[in-house]
């Protein structure tokens, strides 16, 4: 049972995913009747689960929005801005409510009974329909069995599908079945929409009425249905009630059809209660058409036959998938680790024994390598996911936070299906909800100003994430008012961050607000105001073997980039070696490698360097001195140059004393093992059993510049 809750919970984190993902779509005006079966689908899934498993307080929502959902599907209740915002506050609540279900807990009841008020409401403004009209007339109880239809309760329209076959279902709920909030007459109705239905209700086990038990089960149902779908895609109407009820599907043609109707007419020997039918049997078997009148659309129906394409097209299309352990993978992927690292060593080991590359030894190595590889790759696959779960989180974010500052603030997200590995996303959430939050509080501004800069009184807040030289890059950009540049130099100072006369260009200024303990917030809220934030959102990206920078323009606004690795397992390198050290240097970040002249190195004052290619000069580097694993730079000319490129965009050239090779590492965390070096992003194991440390190019590039602010800036500050 414990298996089968966790497969419940992991299923409702994914329905919640596609509720919120098709509320959104609804807000920004897509109409499409599928998007709202999308979202209804997705709450009938979840209820469906939570009564199974006696989840008393989730279904009690759950019904009340489900209601209002189903009064939206059949257009009784216009998805107008306020009621799709209800309904996203509503979707929160849920996930509230599955998230103290899971652990055992409860939801803020407070904030329940709020939204469960707001659904109530929208219910009680909707037009009342005839299923809704309950109230009974005096004169109604003296009344004669007679035949009703039951199509106004329906409001099916025309089928979803053509019709090509026959169903006879005979279905029976049990007490359970109403006991956890599940009504036979949306069953039906979702049944009714596959294709033509006629329904029979049975009263004959309804007892008199001093024997009658309120919450019992005494109908039981015979439905003709004639659609176009499986006799699957049929039980699936009835998957979260199937251990509540008897049920039986039944195919039939149309001259069993019509026999067993037949006999449902004809009087029984014993006295028996009235039956009550959809409308006279005989009239709709002598209107049906003949089962040839389903053939195939002809082309004067196009916009039919491009609809049942795209269907058979998508049911094809669909693959199957397993749920798979998350531990598991990750022994899988700690095995394929230590799978490269001894394919290195027997490499090692053949180019030490000094083989012919023409031998069999060779050959079969440089195979195993290839294998090694694409094995590498497929299991990496299998932990990459779409950033799209994390992206939808900060919707709910933008709301709160918008809400307590009262702005109005609209999410736009881009490239949410751009994957990344699974490790990276779980660790993502913290900071990007800190950047969300800040963007939200400090970075757009109130309506009233807004209007007076001449900007749209609702701000504008782009997620974004793409991939960018083997990396993935997530931003966060706000059109508010930027940063204050002033004001942060000013609080820097207060707070004794920099010396007063620290000479800092924009750039240096926007980053103080990394500093621990930095914020501009004039008094302490529910929000911000208490210094802790943007340290550590820098903090958790460098833990990632990330970087972060900022962009900001007064007045229109400030752009926050993280990048980061794609995978923390894996990594194509340059082996070098540096003041008898081997490093190891990202390939993504090396543009080539080149041998100075001494005609193309420049000197520039105070040890700073320069080399020139290609019509433009480049700073030279040299990683030795940087790392302290030499006192004095030594002669450029003796060493080679990687020219390398940052992730802002700055280009140097590292010296190093020789290249060593190209191959894929496995990183180990430095900072997990040991701690943090500056300059280093990681280890490896090599061939030979040592380990080498993996440079952060970013950081030694912008290490020469650091040092000179460090210089500027006073000992108290450290």
């Amino acid at each position: 049972m414990a298996a089968i809750k966790q497969t419940f919970f992991q299923e409702c984190e994914e329905q919640l995913v596609e509720l919120e993902s098709g509320l959104l779509r609804i807000e920004d005006g897509d109409d499409d009747l599928e998007t709202v079966n999308a979202v209804f689908r997705a709450v009938h899934s979840i209820k469906g689960g939570a009564g199974a498993f006696g989840f008393d307080e989730l279904v009690e929502f759950v019904h009340v929005f489900e209601t209002t959902l189903d009064l939206v599907r059949s257009a009784k209740l216009a998805a107008t801005p306020a009621v799709t915002k209800t309904l996203l506050r509503a979707s929160d609540v849920l996930a509230d409510l599955v998230r103290a279900a899971r652990e055992g807990g409860s939801a803020d009841a407070g904030a329940v009974k709020i939204i469960a008020d707001e659904l109530n409401a929208l219910l009680g403004s909707a037009p009342r329909g005839h299923e809704e009209d309950d109230t009974i007339s005096v004169d109604a109880l003296d009344f004669e069995p007679v035949c009703i239809s039951l199509d106004s309760i329906f409001d099916l329209g025309e089928p979803d599908v053509p019709a090509t076959q026959d169903f006879i279902l005979r279905f029976k709920p049990s007490a359970g079945l109403y006991a956890k909030a599940n009504e036979t007459l949306r069953l039906l109705r979702e049944l009714g929409r596959l294709g033509e239905m006629t329904v029979e209700c049975d009263l004959h086990e309804i007892p008199q009425l001093t024997e009658l038990d309120p919450e019992g089960a005494y109908l039981c149902w015979t439905i003709h249905l004639t659609t176009g779908v499986s006799e699957q895609q049929v039980r699936e109407v009835f998957e979260f009630v199937e251990w509540d009820c008897e049920l039986s599907v039944e195919t039939a043609d149309v001259g069993r059809l019509l026999e067993a109707l037949q006999e449902s007419l004809e009087p029984h020997e014993a006295p028996a209660a009235p039956t009550v039918v959809a409308e006279p049997i005989e009239k709709r078997i002598a209107g049906a058409p003949p089962p040839t009148s389903y053939a195939a659309p002809s082309d004067d129906h196009p916009a039919a036959a491009k609809a049942d394409a795209a269907k058979s097209e998508g049911s094809g299309s669909v693959q199957a998938t397993i749920r798979v352990d998350l531990d598991r993978v990750d022994r899988l992927i700690n095995l394929v680790g230590e799978l490269v690292i001894n394919q290195a060593m027997l490499s090692q080991r053949v180019s030490e024994a000094g083989l012919s590359r023409a031998s069999s030894v060779v050959i079969g190595l440089d195979e195993l390598e290839q294998l090694t590889r694409d094995i590498q790759d497929s299991v990496m696959a299998i932990r990459a996911q779409p950033v799209k779960p994390v992206f939808q989180r900060m919707s709910r974010t933008v709301r709160e936070v918008a809400s307590m500052t009262g702005k109005a603030v609209r999410l736009v997200m881009d490239g949410e299906a751009t994957e990344v590995d699974k490790t990276v996303i779980e660790r993502l959430t913290d900071p990007l909800t800190h950047m969300i939050r800040n963007a939200v509080d400090h970075g757009i501004e109130k309506a009233e100003d807004r209007i007076a800069a001449g900007k749209p009184e609702e701000g504008a807040l782009r997620l974004s994430a793409m991939h960018r030289s083997g990396r993935i890059v997530i931003e966060v950009a706000d059109d508010g008012a930027g940063i204050n540049r002033a004001r942060v130099r000013q609080i820097a100072v207060s707070k004794g961050l920099i010396a007063a006369e620290a000479n800092l260009t924009d750039d240096e200024i926007d980053n103080l607000i990394f500093l621990p303990g930095f914020s501009t917030a004039s008094s302490v809220s529910n929000i911000s105001g208490r210094g802790v934030g943007m340290d550590v959102v820098k903090r958790a990206i460098q833990a990632l073997g990330g970087r972060i920078s900022i962009s900001s323009v007064p007045g229109r606004g400030s752009t926050f980039s993280m990048s980061l690795p794609l995978t923390l397992a894996v990594l194509d390198g340059m082996v070098v070696t540096v003041g008898g050290q081997t490093l190891v240097v990202p390939l993504t970040a090396i543009i080539e490698t080149l041998q100075p002249k001494k005609e193309s190195v420049h000197e520039l004052g105070s040890g700073a360097r320069v080399i020139a290619t290609r019509n433009t000069f480049t700073p030279l580097i040299d990683v030795g001195a940087v790392l302290l694993y030499r006192d004095e730079p030594i002669e450029a000319t003796s060493q080679v140059a990687l020219l390398v490129e940052s992730e802002s965009g700055a280009k140097c050239a590292l010296l190093v004393d020789a290249i060593q090779g190209q191959r894929q590492v496995v990183i180990k965390s430095l900072e997990t093992n040991y701690g943090h070096v500056h300059g280093i992003a990681a280890a490896t194991i090599l061939g030979d059993g040592r380990v080498a440390l993996i440079l952060d190019v970013d950081a030694i590039v912008a290490r020469p510049r650091a040092d000179m602010i460090v210089a500027e800036m006073p000992a108290a500050a450290e």
